[in-house]
């Protein structure tokens, strides 16, 4: 089977001997992002990330199978994909780990004012302050309860809070309390800490806008490590601003990078950071061992056959 395989992923030469003894022929590529002036239509199967925003993926006419190096799946044209039924797969789990490490530590950052200390430190200042808060009591909901969001969910119960989930499904285990997307603002109406792992689909786009927004529990801190567009960022600057929001912990903007000119760069009570919460030293580990199984799922059950 001719496989193309992009820079997305690192491969070390025994991964690539390894996808070989599969019975591969590889081709590679380092920059997806390059228009490919090379014949794809005999291209099986497709290792990438975004390589389908830059080339058309009606030119892989022989295409069966796309393993995507990231959880979301909003950079590829779905309805193309459904409509000629090319199996699909993303990193589900790869990168959940280290996602939900991200939420639990951004969120005891602004609980226990981290910032304010370093900056104490830096200038030998010992002063005590009294107003950092405590996580255990408090009541988490965690929107999106996929594999990211269970993965949250494990963590911030380690921590005594009450943990609620809201999806389009119920969750197998691991909650408190289940919300479907229509009784969301129920859920955030009890929620001290919302943590956004939802996928951005034309449903989610712009879900956390101004109404949605207020109807938080006052005081409930934000957390961002979905995608940028599911909250609208001027909404969310309003509801800082108004106290609406007591803080946020962002690891995804509307735009990216996030421009020089955003108040969210100015605020004690935002943690910004350049969407890194995935990552880990062990994804590489667990990404190859999920592209390889997908594809040796696929090579067992027949191929295009």
């Amino acid at each position: 089977m001719r496989i193309l395989l992009t820079g997305a992923f690192a491969y070390t030469p025994a991964q690539l001997a390894q996808l070989k003894n599969m019975g591969l022929e590889i081709t590679f590529v380092q920059d997806e992002r390059e228009p490919l002036e090379m014949d794809v239509s005999a291209f099986e199967a497709v290792v990438c990330n975004g390589l389908f925003l830059y080339n058309d993926i009606r030119r892989f006419s022989s295409l069966r199978f796309i393993q995507v190096t990231s959880a979301g799946l909003d950079r590829l044209p779905l309805d193309y994909i459904r409509a000629q039924g090319i199996r699909l797969c993303n990193a589900r789990g790869v990168y959940s780990v280290p996602m939900a490490e991200w939420a639990v530590g951004g969120v005891l950052s602004l609980y226990k004012h981290l910032n304010r200390f370093s900056e104490q430190q830096k200038n030998r200042l010992w002063e005590k302050d009294r107003t950092v808060r405590e996580l255990a009591g408090q009541t988490v909901c965690i929107v999106g309860a996929g594999s990211v969001g269970t993965a949250c969910a494990q963590r911030f119960k380690a921590f005594d809070t009450t943990v609620l989930a809201a999806d389009i499904r119920k969750p197998p285990g691991g909650f408190d309390a289940y919300y479907p997307m229509d009784k969301l603002q129920d859920a955030l109406a009890r929620a001290d800490v919302v943590v956004l792992t939802l996928p951005l689909t034309d449903s989610t786009r712009g879900l956390f806008d101004a109404e949605m927004l207020a109807g938080c529990k006052h005081g409930a801190v934000l957390v961002n490590i979905a995608r940028g567009a599911v909250v609208c960022e001027a909404a969310l600057v309003a509801a800082l601003e108004s106290g609406r929001l007591s803080g946020a912990v962002l690891d995804v903007f509307e735009t990216e990078p996030l421009t020089e000119s955003s108040p969210l760069w100015q605020m004690e009570q935002v943690l910004v950071t350049p969407h890194n919460s995935f990552v880990s030293g062990r994804n590489g580990e667990r990404l190859f061992h999920l592209i390889e199984e997908n594809l040796r799922a696929y090579l067992n059950q027949g191929g295009k056959e």
